[in-house]
């Protein structure tokens, strides 16, 4: 019998970001969920999951605060990958604001607040993790996230289809720069630099997807030769990534409000990178705002 395909996602990030969130949303889509799983216990896991004969996928949840928690992530991660298993991490982050109010809402104590004090917990997590969320396939910024949007965004992210599993999935969010960056993005490149179509009377209403606003944005020329030199640059960084092991690559295309410039590119660069064979996922997080 053929060993079955084994796809592991390791759930991990700062106390308080969304962990058990994330691993409900994963089990809805299919991954059977391990939660607090020593992480010397990964390859075990990995072993018996072998042994079935569908794909299996499964989704541990990681809670990583020690140095010898952190070694023995990254052997078990060593070994998955040695043996052939496609193998991703998603680190749930939040900036220290949004963790303490979730901390004192909840009224409950942060697992490494000795002192009593959360942010003093927090820091000390943030530095036992700042390696791992630097080494991290996904990295997903919960603060302005409600539970809905985040089901949301790992929904795009780990649904299971046949024409990504296994492959470099990318995704492009369009955002305006008046409203954030968002921090949860690999790469980002800035499109203010072409006219604003918020400037035109016609087109300040439409918004990036109409075919006028379209038009207009592509109709100049700095945009065409942005597009190029982006082409030539995907064509040398995707394949790149996809052959050292990457799982996810999210860009982000950033324009002043997010409505119009943004958008465009942002899906001409769907089109650019579906022609290299690595069809993306599109969102424009900030197409509905006034």
């Amino acid at each position: 019998m053929s060993s079955a395909p084994l796809d592991v996602t390791i759930i991990t990030g700062l106390s308080g970001a969304g962990r058990s969130a994330a691993a409900d949303v994963l089990e809805d889509l299919g991954c059977f969920v391990i939660d607090n799983l020593p992480p010397a216990l990964i390859p075990k896991v990995a072993e018996l999951a072998r042994d079935r004969e569908r794909s299996s996928r499964f989704a541990l949840v990681v809670d990583v605060r020690s140095g010898e928690f952190m070694d023995d992530l990254a052997a078990a991660l060593r070994e998955l990958r040695e043996t052939g298993a496609h193998t991703s991490v998603l680190f749930l982050d939040a900036s220290d604001e949004v963790l303490v109010r979730r901390f004192e809402a909840s009224r409950r104590p942060h697992p490494l607040a000795d002192s009593g004090r959360i942010s003093e917990g927090i820091a000390q997590e943030r530095e036992l993790l700042e390696g791992l969320k630097g080494e991290a396939d996904v990295v997903v910024d919960t603060s302005n996230l409600n539970v809905h949007e985040l089901r949301d965004r790992l929904h795009e992210l780990f649904r299971d289809d046949d024409t990504t599993t296994g492959t470099l999935q990318v995704s492009l969010l369009s955002f305006g720069y008046k409203h954030g960056i968002p921090l949860d993005v690999d790469l980002v490149f800035d499109c203010r630099f072409l006219p604003n179509p918020h400037w035109v009377e016609s087109l300040r209403p439409l918004p990036g997807t109409d075919e006028a606003v379209r038009r207009y944005v592509l109709a100049q020329p700095e945009a065409g030769a942005f597009l190029d030199q982006l082409r030539s640059l995907f064509a040398l960084l995707l394949p790149a990534f996809a052959r050292e092991g990457k799982s996810y690559l999210s860009i982000g295309v950033g324009c002043t409000g997010g409505r119009h410039r943004s958008v465009v590119i942002a899906a001409e660069l769907a089109g650019i990178l579906a022609e290299q064979g690595f069809p993306a996922r599109v969102l424009h997080r900030d197409l509905d705002r006034a």
